[in-house]
């Protein structure tokens, strides 16, 4: 009671309300920039059980927002790090953790587990996982999204007494964006502080639903832009038809990948095949990023021309080799990899796949 004593005297709260906490199960799906607020927040209102769901690894460029983590915890899995962190902040709550990527086979049996679920993650595919789940469950779904100095937050699948109808994800985005034409951080970079804003707003929200005081974003989106300090409110329409699968066996056959276009394109190369190639056969291998982009490698030889730069270096791309094309996540270069298979056709052009990131990234597991 003493732990928590600021909150419950609160006249709109009370005992009651921090007795639903202590009562409730919330899972975080992404311990990343949105995440970890919201975990810090969750265990220190005294939310019984939280489950986190993340598969990555706590990296260095991390650090600049994910701020539950630190130097010490370099390497190790998320899942594990924010246990071991969250632990020491509150030992009266339970963490489960789950160290993998959620898919259609195993979000029902994981997310069946909770009252409510957050969405911390970082890409479409997963979004629309989570959503489709939620409303074949009946959870509410917190909603975050961060890039560059905007974000937006909201709750969907939930119905509450100033409405009598549920909005979901898919009412927001009816069909995914093109995965090339939508910056994601990785590119277009994020200040530090905006997931701290956003994720403490979807703790908010889940801490709201909860008790049942005040009234949750349900059918809006609220956005905020840290340059102009400004927040505005959008309201929701339910779409009759917004393409949720219409059961659990629909779901798990549901082909996520193919709708949100995120399968391997064949003008890709993964990792593990650029490793060989480099071993076996000359390539002709060409950063596209912009000047003073980081991080630079010296593993391999490349020259660099700016994806703002291309046609007037058109030339240079012709050759006998095989072409690779890099930048930092793999988006800008496999735009670029296909607008060269038009200009020059016939030659063999390819995309490293996942990137600069991508590749750092794999030798930081290999060690």
């Amino acid at each position: 009671m003493e732990r928590y004593k600021r909150q419950i005297i609160l006249e709109e709260f009370g005992e009651e309300s921090q007795k639903k906490l202590l009562n409730s199960r919330v899972l975080i799906c992404g311990a990343g920039g949105l995440g970890c607020p919201a975990l810090l927040y969750f265990a220190a209102a005294g939310i019984g059980t939280i489950g986190i769901a993340d598969f990555d690894k706590v990296e260095i460029t991390n650090l600049q927002r994910q701020t539950l983590y630190n130097e010490n915890d370099l390497g190790k899995l998320k899942v594990e790090a924010a246990k071991e962190n969250l632990g020491k902040l509150n030992s009266n709550i339970k963490i489960n953790t789950y160290n993998t990527s959620i898919n259609n086979k195993n979000a029902v049996e994981i997310i069946s587990n909770y009252d409510i679920v957050v969405d911390g993650t970082d890409n479409f595919e997963t979004r629309y996982i989570l959503n489709d789940t939620c409303v074949l469950l009946d959870k509410p779904l917190v909603y975050g999204a961060v890039l560059k100095f905007e974000g937006q937050v909201g709750v969907f699948n939930l119905q509450t007494k100033n409405n009598n109808f549920k909005t979901n994800y898919r009412d927001l985005f009816h069909t995914p964006p093109d995965p090339k034409k939508n910056p994601t951080c990785n590119d277009a970079g994020i200040l530090g502080v905006l997931p701290g804003i956003i994720g403490t707003l979807q703790a908010t929200e889940t801490i709201k639903i909860i008790t049942g005081i005040g009234e949750p974003l349900a059918n809006q989106i609220l956005s905020f832009n840290a340059l102009s300090n400004s927040f505005y409110k959008v309201n929701l329409a339910k779409s009759e038809k917004n393409g949720v699968p219409v059961n659990i066996e629909d779901f798990k056959n549901y082909d996520y990948s193919l709708f949100c276009n995120s399968k391997t394109n064949e003008n890709e190369i993964e990792i593990s095949q650029f490793k060989k190639l480099l071993k076996t056969e000359k390539l002709t291998i060409v950063d596209i990023r912009e000047y003073g982009e980081k991080p630079d490698t010296t593993d391999f030889s490349y020259k660099k021309i700016p994806m703002s730069q291309l046609y007037e270096n058109l030339n240079y791309f012709i050759c006998d080799d095989k072409l690779i094309i890099f930048c930092q996540t793999g988006k800008r270069s496999l735009n670029v990899a296909e607008i060269l298979k038009d200009e020059l056709p016939g030659q063999s052009i390819y995309s490293l796949k996942g990137g600069i990131v991508e590749w750092e990234k794999n030798k930081l597991l290999k060690k």
